[in-house]
């Protein structure tokens, strides 16, 4: 009996250790555990802005069998050019002109490739303007080809439209995205009894600039230059530590 009584001692000791340590590893592993646990939400946020430059190109073309006749018709053309658009408000100095290029136009062959004869030569001579009066520029790209009524042959360009302050409201936009981000995983802790805690990764996506009430979106960012109401869209995807 006394030897039985001395097993049962170290056997309740040992068997106390092995119940603490049991105890032990598992509030470590639930706090390890706890710890390790994430959010990761994706939050974004979108503003209106309005184009506040616009830039307009054109070309003034001619083409004729003689370079000297095309040649001429450019010149020509260029004064009455100048003259619509100085009545528009646009001095000479804001008027930017390139030099005049030429091409000849080669006879194609039945084949489909070009034979050493020339047939004519394409004279062309670009212009460009822009202005802060986004409106003007558009009615101007709309009015201009009427010059053809005047025997010119000039052809117009989609209008580009700009907003010149995008620096600054790019680190704005993304900072609400983020903020959004923030407040997606706070709820997210909440409805699970859980607190959010310190931000543990977040990666901006690139920004969508596109025209109002659009629908588009491209992996590679788009930068829409075609229309004077626009949007802005920022994405930011974050993972938090929940507490």
């Amino acid at each position: 009996m006394g030897e039985k009584n001395k097993l049962i001692i170290p056997a309740l000791v040992i068997g106390l250790c092995l119940l603490f340590s049991a105890i032990i590893i598992a509030i470590t592993w639930k706090s390890n555990s706890s710890a390790n646990q994430t959010i990761t939400v994706t939050g974004s946020a979108k503003q209106d802005i309005t184009s506040d430059l616009a830039i307009l190109k054109g070309t003034i073309t001619a083409q004729t069998v003689s370079a000297e006749a095309a040649y001429k018709e450019v010149v020509k053309a260029k004064p009455v050019i100048l003259a619509y658009l100085k009545s528009k408000g646009f001095s000479e100095d804001k008027i930017d002109l390139s030099a005049i290029t030429n091409n000849p136009v080669y006879e194609m062959s039945p084949a489909g490739y070009q034979t050493g004869k020339i047939l004519g030569y394409v004279y062309n001579q670009k212009v460009e303007i822009q202005s802060t009066d986004v409106n003007k520029i558009k009615e101007i790209s709309i009015d201009i080809s009427s010059l053809v009524e005047k025997g010119i042959n000039f052809k117009v360009d989609m209008p580009e439209y700009y907003y010149t302050k995008l620096a600054e409201l790019k680190v704005q936009v993304q900072a609400e995205a983020a903020k959004d981000a923030m407040i997606r995983a706070e709820k997210i802790a909440e409805s699970t009894g859980r607190k959010l805690g310190a931000v543990k990764d977040a990666r901006m996506g690139v920004l969508q600039i596109t025209p109002r009430f659009s629908n588009q979106i491209s992996d590679y960012g788009i930068n829409d230059v075609s229309s004077i109401d626009k949007e802005i869209t920022a994405v930011v995807s974050a993972s938090f530590k929940i507490e």
